[in-house]
């Protein structure tokens, strides 16, 4: 245990965030250098608890406790080496997972939890500073190969896996860089993407091919895949968005997030392509519908575009701040998340339907919208949306990005040509062992489960690696990820 009294003597500390109007005015991720002596403190606080529920909150399992009190001591290899057995890469978890870990925290029961995230985030970077992170080849190779189609963390986790067990390893990318979301889809400002070239760095050193701007399923056919490679992985993600079929809805200046996030994305790489027109919120009243990451992501962006104005709707009621009784420890709590996007201006609303659009000369002007209010449960434990009399009105827009989230993954092409069976909610189905119908070809990540965390695809891409190896081998020394988080 690390300090049996640090969890009295310490509160819960995190890195301060630059001034507001200094970062909306760069691309520069938001937080200040955290102190080491400051971080020795919040690992203080881990109580190395009998029962730890934070490996419960974890996907990965990570082994937290041990990490903590490694940290404490200022036993920085060794707590990267814990991180690293159950997590590939965690420096993105550090800065991006929303750490149900923390959520589970036992001294979350009557205290703030733990800042696990943190303490895990510079436990990395730490790694990375001391040149204890370098490539990790296998020592022979099984001579099979193996194909990877999408390289968000699911694929890049699961190849960084295979290819340690020794098999060759191909990860396909239809777009023109590697990384999936963690590339064109979280801003720089939460995500500096030297951080990922980083790693992607050190994987390619392990012997992984990266093929950029391959749209398998048309480059390359599912026939060609499955008569080059041993196996296939499938891990492109859920990328059908959730439309919004409401009247107006064709207006120009309506878009989903994920065709103006990516844009700037390209335009702080340096690579997007000055002939092309870009959707931006510069001079503009901008309306982003949906309270999720995704719609703080776009009000980071639009801010830092100096939108005129920026509105945030949900359609859900405003959350409580704290846990309440439908919410128990240490179940994930859905209360109200504030993040630096939210400091930095526009205004959040709640309890919003979005009525329809209308416009001039086929640009939107206006959003229609209606105030809501939730029904009681029906038998089925089913609650809908009831609209209040009286509460319409209207707001001027010049653009409206809908970041409703994702329905499933896109099925022409590919999928169709390979056949797999999908389920019920339009996923790639899979049994426990992440095979398809289709003998060989494996599935992981959104594109499997759905829309989710990245502590889950990479949790994924670990599993999936694991099955992969046992096709491939008959048996696997790659480790049993869920069995660790089930504990």
């Amino acid at each position: 245990m690390a300090d049996p009294k640090g969890f009295l003597k310490y509160g819960r500390e995190l890195p301060l965030r630059r001034p507001i109007e200094e970062r909306k005015l760069d691309w520069i991720e938001v937080y200040e250098e955290f102190p080491a002596d400051k971080l020795k403190n919040q690992a203080a606080r881990c109580m190395n608890c009998g029962i730890p529920f934070c490996h419960q909150g974890c996907p990965l399992g990570n082994i937290i406790p041990d990490f903590n009190d490694l940290a404490y001591r200022g036993r920085w290899r060794q707590a990267l080496a814990e991180l690293h057995a159950t997590n590939n890469f965690p420096e993105f978890t550090g800065k991006l997972c929303p750490a149900p870990c923390e959520s589970s925290c036992v001294l979350g029961i009557n205290q703030d939890p733990v800042t696990i995230r943190r303490i895990e985030e510079t436990v990395a970077l730490r790694g990375w500073d001391e040149g204890w992170i370098v490539p990790e080849p296998p020592e022979s190779r099984t001579g099979k190969r193996v194909a990877i189609v999408g390289s968000g963390p699911a694929g890049l986790a699961a190849a960084q896996q295979i290819n340690r067990a020794g098999h060759f390893v191909t990860v396909f990318e239809r777009a023109d860089a590697i990384g999936g979301l963690l590339r064109y889809g979280i801003p720089d400002f939460k995500l500096e993407k030297w951080v990922l070239d980083r790693r992607l760095a050190q994987m390619e050193a392990e012997g992984i091919e990266f093929r950029t701007g391959v749209n398998v399923g048309v480059d390359i056919t599912a026939e060609e895949l499955k008569a080059n490679f041993d196996a296939i992985l499938l891990s492109g993600g859920s990328t059908r968005p959730r439309d919004l079929p409401v009247p107006g809805r064709e207006l120009d200046g309506i878009h989903f997030a994920m065709d103006y996030l990516p844009q700037q994305n390209k335009q702080v790489a340096g690579t997007w392509r000055s002939d092309l027109p870009q959707i931006t919120a510069t001079g503009k009243n901008v309306v982003i519908l949906g309270g999720g990451d995704t719609g703080a992501d776009c009000l980071g962006t639009a801010l830092r575009q100096e939108a005129a104005q920026v509105y945030q709707f949900e359609i859900l009621p405003k959350p409580p701040v704290t846990r309440d009784a439908s919410m128990p420890w240490p179940n994930y709590p859905m209360i109200l998340r504030t993040g630096s996007a939210h400091e930095e201006g526009g205004i959040r609303d709640w309890s919003i339907s979005t009525k329809g659009f209308s416009g001039t000369d086929g640009k939107v002007t206006t959003l229609h919208a209606i105030r809501v209010e939730m029904t009681p449960p029906d038998a089925n434990g089913r609650r809908g949306f009831a609209e209040i009399p009286g509460s319409e009105f209207d707001v001027e827009v010049d653009l409206v990005l809908l970041a409703l989230g994702f329905l499933y993954p896109q099925r022409e092409g590919l999928l169709a040509d390979l056949g797999v069976e999908l389920d019920a909610r339009g996923n790639v189905r899979t049994d426990g062992e992440y095979t398809t119908s289709v003998d060989g070809v494996f599935a992981a990540g959104d594109m499997r489960r759905g829309q989710s965390l990245i502590v889950w695809a990479i949790a994924e891409g670990r599993e999936a690696a694991r099955a992969v190896d046992i096709y491939l081998s008959g048996k696997s020394q790659l480790p049993l990820t869920r069995a660790v988080a089930l504990l």
